[in-house]
């Protein structure tokens, strides 16, 4: 069975890119690369946001409210989709993305210029939960926009190449939030910094907002939506006609289940799930982190521009299912490397000292958490939770009718239940068990950019590199083989649905999945599960169903069946 697709047409000869393309390129790429800085600023800076925002409550009830604020720019991000893809499909792609960029740079600004809980009160907390909603909504509409417009001015056949500088930004976009955040935690000091410097990023986007709108009011309508609509042929429902239709609805869904959500968990999984792994599981000092991602970053970013160029010539689904497959394949031993480079005590620990929870499984809950609401109360999930955020590994035994311990190699059990000083006794006996703390001497640290020549961060930065072309691989050619599944007239709208519902929620739930997975089976490295099946699953469906791209003529009206 062979997916919808559109019509193929004749190859043109390549040629070399003009004045005018180059120019399109820069403005799409350069607005968006500022729009993902506007969005990373937030999940960058979430903890002293909770402590500015939500200061009237405890601290962990303040991180929670923060990374609801956080979720809800992710959640928003598919109906951001059907908002301005609808729009673009009907007035234009030129001035609805140039909308979506004014909206992010705004909201953006005005969060630095948010009083603080102190001063407003709750207020505060309801102005930046509206403003992370703009933001997300924005991001909603960028990505279909910069794509679709690149896309519809690129030469056949260099259609792949050319989008592949939209799919930098993403990462580049990190990259700027990550260097402007350390640069101003450097020159003002920590303290400084969460007081009022944590505003300085924020407040910087006015002037990388005014380039952008600048650059993009230079630039000319797409020639496929002028085409149409200077013949009449524009979609009076876009809505209606991309997802009520079967045949084009079909073709939404198999973007999305054959190529999107895959692409989506191996994309969060090489930046996202990679920096959350260092910090939260192997205990890496928040600038180190940083510094090896960055790092990473610079090294591997420039697959997105091969592999966009490789798939006009030998196909995007090769190379997107290809990476799929690759990551699938080897995440489990580059983790595990990766624990063992960056934390060696702790890898030791994991696999010399014996941890058993005894308890009624019944009354443990599985801790999927993602907007951090939930509330897990039973001494089973307390135990859990207290050894997951340790990065202790262990296996539970089910012990009907008795109390719930924890036993740590061969120290005396701690008893969890009704125990007021159970993280107290549950922290001396993994001491005393000699298991690591988060500031043992074998943890990876760096002072500076320049300790990459050191062999430890040199190793790390190396597989992390590795996770960073698996995100090349599915995420470079993913911008010309969707805007060539659909045809002109509801491109906008079609494509940026299954893209965002794909990396804002497949991805977006990635750390929460993990966290949860990691919990219930007391097991580290478990929640790469979740990547490794999706991608398999996206793979095998992106195999049987979706159909090669390339050699679509992204000008045909209709779509149809081989």
């Amino acid at each position: 069975m062979s997916s919808p697709s559109m019509v193929a047409g004749a190859v043109a000869p390549e040629r070399p890119m003009t004045k005018e393309e180059r120019k399109v390129i820069l403005a799409s790429s350069l607005g968006t690369v500022f729009e993902w800085y506007d969005f990373y600023l937030y999940g960058s800076l979430a903890t002293i946001i909770g402590a500015q925002f939500f200061s009237q409550y405890p601290e962990s009830t303040r991180n929670i409210f923060a990374l609801l604020a956080f979720a809800a720019g992710f959640l928003v991000r598919p109906f951001g989709a059907l908002v301005f893809g609808r729009l673009g499909d009907l007035v234009g792609r030129k001035y609805t993305f140039l909308v979506t960029i004014v909206i992010m740079g705004a909201s953006t600004f005005a969060v630095g210029l948010l009083p603080s809980s102190e001063s407003i009160g709750i207020t505060a907390a309801i102005l930046l939960i509206v403003l992370r909603c703009l933001q997300g909504l924005a991001l909603g509409g960028e990505y279909g926009g910069a794509a679709t417009y690149v896309a519809e001015h690129a030469p056949h056949g260099r259609r792949g190449f050319y989008t592949s500088f939209i799919q930098i930004t993403a990462t580049a976009g990190l990259f700027l939030s990550l260097v402007v955040i350390l640069s101003v935690r450097s020159i003002l000091g920590e303290a400084d910094f969460a007081a009022w410097g944590w505003r300085i990023p924020f407040l910087l986007s006015i002037f990388l907002l005014a380039i952008s709108v600048y650059i993009r009011l230079q630039m000319q309508e797409s020639p496929a939506f002028q085409k149409m609509k200077d013949e009449g042929t524009r979609s009076k429902a876009p809505l209606g006609e991309a997802f009520g239709q079967w045949k084009n609805a079909r073709v939404a869904l198999l973007a999305l289940l054959g190529l999107v959500m895959g692409q989506a968990v191996v994309w969060y999984t090489g930046q996202f799930y990679a920096l959350f792994f260092l910090g939260a599981v192997l205990k890496v000092d928040g600038f180190t982190t940083n510094m090896l991602i960055a790092w990473s970053l610079v090294l591997g970013s420039g697959g997105f521009v091969l592999f966009g160029w490789l798939s006009d010539k030998i196909g995007r689904k090769p190379i997107i299912i290809g990476g799929m497959l690759l990551a699938a394949a080897t995440y489990f031993p580059l983790f595990q490397y990766l624990s063992a480079q960056a934390n060696p005590a702790l890898a030791a620990a994991h696999a010399t000292i014996p941890v058993v929870v005894r308890a009624d499984t019944s009354t443990c809950s599985f801790q999927f958490n993602p907007t951090g609401t939930a509330r897990f109360t039973e001494p089973c999930d307390v135990v859990k939770a207290a050894l997951a955020r340790a990065s202790v590994n262990y296996r539970t035994e089910n012990t009907p009718g008795s109390a719930v311990t924890v036993t740590i190699g061969t120290q005396p059990a701690v008893n969890a239940r009704d125990n007021p000083n159970f993280a107290r006794e549950l922290a001396a006996s993994l001491t005393a068990a000699t298991y690591p703390t988060a500031n043992n001497p074998t943890v990876v640290r760096m002072s500076s950019p320049f300790d990459i020549f050191r062999s430890q961060p040199a190793i790390l930065i190396g597989i992390l590199t590795i996770l960073v072309i698996y995100v090349t691989m599915v995420y470079g050619p993913i911008a010309a083989a969707l805007v060539e599944m659909f045809p002109t007239r509801i491109r906008y709208t079609s494509m940026s649905l299954p893209y965002h519902i794909g990396n804002g929620w497949f991805g977006g739930l990635m750390p929460a999945t993990a966290f949860a997975m990691i919990a219930q089976t007391g097991d580290v490295y478990y929640g790469l599960w979740y990547p490794v099946v999706i991608a398999v699953v996206c793979a095998v469906i992106g195999i049987l169903f979706v159909r090669e791209s390339k050699d679509n003529d992204i000008n045909a009206e209709e779509v149809t069946t081989r």
